[in-house]
């Protein structure tokens, strides 16, 4: 069964949020800023994919784990970034929780 990527959607998204050009976010992530806006837009259009080191570069830039890029659904998404929030004391109450029941 074939998937859509969901880095695309996910890195376009993260960016709009955080309010940042395409331009910028490659120039911060240490893109040349001559073919950062061009590069930042051929990830986000899925014609090439960032390899895992400029994946990681991103979310710093754009406050979200690295995991969220590769989260098929919205709510899968969400849960990313607020668990991604939380303190490890907090991770670990939080699975203790799910896993009670």
């Amino acid at each position: 069964m074939d998937r859509e990527n969901p880095i695309p959607a996910r890195l376009k998204q993260a960016r709009k949020k955080a309010k940042i050009t395409q331009k910028d976010l490659g120039i911060k992530i240490g893109m040349e800023p001559s073919s950062a806006s061009g590069r930042m837009n051929h990830y986000e259009k899925g014609r090439h994919t960032p390899d895992v080191t400029a994946l990681q570069r991103m979310a710093d830039e754009l406050d979200v784990p690295l995991n969220y890029f590769f989260c098929e659904s919205e709510s899968t998404a969400e849960l990313a970034c607020l668990i991604d929030k939380l303190s490890e004391e907090d991770k670990v109450e939080l699975i203790a929780r799910l896993f009670k029941g």
